[in-house]
């Protein structure tokens, strides 16, 4: 089984960082243990070109990247699958609707041909995540007109302001959103403020598969959310998998609580509330009066029809986790982005294995040698969900807490 994280982002898209290369990428995906990996942005001519540049053929359609451009590091090269995210916004039923869909493809040449019909609708050049004026069913119409294998997945279905179910921008379910079409939609992403619990309430989602992906705009957050496939490395094992299930092993999750829309609020005005909160206050923020952002939580009770409990028969397994520099500083005490927690993160890279191995699968007294009772400890709790969490909202990503300050002197000390 390997772990697939398809939606990501290139250093052509806004807001990434300058790594997002095929170099970093690669490394990065070694270092996390990902074995299928998306290009994202296949839309932009230029990350296009690079594509064609430094990547190969590796199986069904699939790619690698060539050897000059490997950076040195340990681990299995992932293969690479052609997707990209387009930003819809257009007018439906007297209503704005701003939808962001992932689009998968099976080669670099369908790659070209769909993106030359899309230049005819908008600017390719200036994002790697094109905003076009393009309805999504017209979306769903073009690329399957194009590249009839290809497959197209609603993103981060619950983000308020960009999604399918966007509480501002979206609809309230997926026939309204892709009507006709509707058939050939067999999956949707849940997104890092949603977990699979979450959309299982909700009965407009029945007989998709729910995805994760990172949604990476940087390589080191490769792999913070994922998918599990028990088939081989190709483009059509992997959608056959998303089609129908088989294969498809289930999802390793952000706690939803550590995304940055799981409850509602006003961010400016450090004001964070529940759904029920929400409603007694009529969706108007306390401090500046203002109309709240409404989170996830809130616009899943909206339209889920059965309890927190409910799960389907046919549910996939997931596992929630945090990402490793994240539990490392959470178990130490430490900055996640500090000196002490990346050293630590070296060290059981270096002396363990890959990212996914460690928080999955490594023992206890192996982590402990590498970096520490605390760590060690930290994961232990992880696994078991033993988290302290503080929610996002308004776009301010949740923290997690693992070990008290107590905790860790008693550790170090015994």
């Amino acid at each position: 089984m390997y772990a697939a994280d398809l939606h990501i982002h290139s250093r052509f898209s806004r807001a990434t960082s300058r790594d997002c290369d095929l170099a970093h990428l690669d490394w990065w995906a070694r270092r996390k243990g990902i074995g299928l990996l998306g290009t994202g942005d296949f839309t932009h001519p230029a990350w296009r070109a690079e594509l064609r540049d430094q990547l190969v053929p590796a199986g069904e359609g699939v790619y690698t990247l060539l050897e000059p451009f490997r950076l040195p590091g340990k681990g299995e090269p992932p293969r690479f699958v052609i997707t990209g995210e387009i930003s819809s916004i257009y007018k439906r039923a007297g209503k704005t609707r701003r939808v962001h869909n992932l689009i998968l493809l099976p080669s670099l040449e369908a790659a070209d041909l769909l993106s030359a019909r899309l230049e005819r609708v908008g600017n390719l050049h200036s994002d790697g995540r094109p905003i076009l004026g393009l309805d999504s069913r017209d979306l769903l119409e073009m690329t399957l007109e194009a590249c009839p294998s290809a497959e197209l997945i609603p993103a981060h279905v619950w983000t308020p302001h960009f999604s399918m179910f966007g509480a501002f921008t979206g609809f309230d379910t997926v026939e309204s959103c892709f009507g006709d079409l509707t058939a050939n939609i067999h999956a949707v992403e849940t997104g890092l403020s949603s977990d699979p619990p979450m959309n299982w309430r909700v009965p407009a989602l029945d007989g998709l598969t729910l995805v994760s992906n990172s949604d990476a705009h940087s390589p080191s957050k490769l792999g913070r959310e994922a998918n599990l496939l028990d088939t081989d490395r190709s483009y059509p094992a992997l959608v056959e998998a998303i089609r129908t299930g088989t294969g498809f092993g289930g999802t390793i999750e952000f706690f939803p609580e550590e995304g940055k829309y799981h409850l509602d609020g006003h961010r400016n005005c450090g004001i964070c509330l529940t759904p029920r909160e929400t409603m007694a206050r009529k969706g108007r923020c306390p401090v500046c009066g203002k109309k709240l952002t409404v989170g996830v939580e809130h616009r899943v009770e909206e339209l889920a029809a059965r309890q927190a409990d409910f799960r389907p028969p046919d549910a996939k397994p997931f596992q929630r986790l945090a990402p490793l520099p994240e539990v490392i500083a959470a178990s130490e005490g430490f900055s996640a982005a500090g000196k002490k927690t990346a050293a630590l993160y070296e060290a059981l890279l270096r002396e363990v294995g890959p990212e996914f191995y460690i928080l999955r699968e490594a023992s206890l007294p192996e982590i402990a040698q590498a970096a520490g009772p605390c760590v060690a400890e930290g994961i232990r709790r992880l696994r078991r969900g033993q988290v302290e969490l503080r929610a996002g909202f308004d776009g301010a990503y949740g923290t997690i807490s693992l070990l008290s300050p107590e905790e860790r002197e008693t550790l170090k000390s015994s």
